[in-house]
């Protein structure tokens, strides 16, 4: 008789986190939002102790601040915030790329390859939700293939605060297309074990995210509020 393998759940709170992960970063919860404990115990089905849980954990992460006496906010970044953060960024997935190109295995070649594939696939239906969350396993999948957790640690908390603006950068069908053509050259580079120019197609890849975001902010399609506040 073959053995029952158990798979492990995750906890409540993980997986409210995940739902509320998904609602911040697709702008189902507005920049700037207070995350009501309430209608969200009642949307999503949980007591207050899980979403409370989960919202601390989305805290740690950067998607949210957690501000005295106001409670939980959705991240609102604005266009001095978003070029200060994207220019550490672009260069923190440059340096990813670098050190992937030179120590990825065929095993997680194979895996990113895969990812393209289906991430190609989302393009082609128009699904952007699909289609995001494939991007964002690309890139979690290079970093990590970059071998250094100093890196990684803090790549995903800058990473974390501009989800839904890079979300929001393949709305319009143009720059959808050019993002996808820059991930092809990604999965090219890698293949090649070419790090010189992986660093560079991921440097180019986040300043034409940039460019995006600050003209959404110019043009008020994405609410923005001081640095400074």
């Amino acid at each position: 008789m073959a053995e029952i393998i158990e798979i492990a759940r995750p906890a409540l709170h993980e997986q409210v986190a995940a739902r509320l992960r998904t609602m911040l970063v697709e702008g189902h919860i507005e920049p700037g939002a207070k995350l009501n404990e309430r209608e969200l115990s009642e949307l999503l089905g949980v007591s207050r102790t899980p979403l409370r849980e989960a919202i601390k954990l989305l805290g740690s992460e950067g998607l949210v601040d957690l501000l005295p006496n106001r409670g939980a906010v959705a991240v609102k970044l604005g266009e001095v915030d978003v070029l200060h953060l994207f220019e550490v960024l672009a260069h923190l997935e440059g340096l990813s790329g670098e050190l992937a190109a030179q120590r990825i295995t065929d095993e997680e070649l194979a895996e990113i390859r895969a990812l393209h594939f289906e991430m190609l696939a989302a393009h082609a239906r128009k699904d952007l939700s699909g289609y995001y969350r494939l991007n964002a396993l690309i890139h979690a999948a290079i970093n990590r293939a970059a071998r250094n957790p100093v890196l990684t640690r803090t790549y995903d908390g800058i990473n974390a605060r501009v989800q839904s603006l890079r979300f929001r950068t393949n709305q319009n069908a143009t720059k959808w297309k050019r993002a996808v053509k820059e991930h092809e050259r990604m999965v090219e580079a890698l293949e090649a074990r070419d790090s010189t120019t992986l660093r560079a197609v991921l440097v180019e890849h986040l300043e034409n995210k940039r460019d995006t975001v600050v003209a959404l902010l110019r043009a008020g399609q994405i609410h923005p509020r001081s640095a400074n506040h």
